[in-house]
């Protein structure tokens, strides 16, 4: 059994838009979803798909089948909009420990 962050400690709420490409118009995003989270206002350096160095403004954990892609639209509870840079997931295993998914963002 896979154990996973508990439900009391996802407060918080955000907007996801998937990243779809882009266009000749600008990015391209999927529909919308909200995800449970817990938001962490840190700031971080995390390393980018690319391998690049990045400053992280925020990050969120939530439930470890949340993967959304590098550039995704994110819009935080306060009405800010950023986007992820990129993702990683906490497999607990047959640890006492939940598995969870860390977004971090710009």
């Amino acid at each position: 059994m896979v154990r996973q962050v508990p439900a009391f400690l996802l407060q918080h709420e955000v907007k996801v838009e998937p990243y779809r490409g882009s266009s000749s118009k600008g990015d391209v995003y999927g529909p919308a979803t909200f995800v449970r989270c817990l938001i962490d206002e840190r700031t971080q350096m995390v390393t980018s798909p690319g391998g690049e160095q990045v400053t992280s403004g925020s990050s969120y954990i939530t439930r470890p089948g949340h993967r959304p892609p590098p550039k995704s639209r994110v819009t935080l509870p306060d009405g800010r909009i950023t986007k992820v840079i990129t993702t990683a997931r906490a497999d607990g295993g047959s640890l006492p420990v939940p598995s969870n998914t860390q977004v971090y963002l710009q």
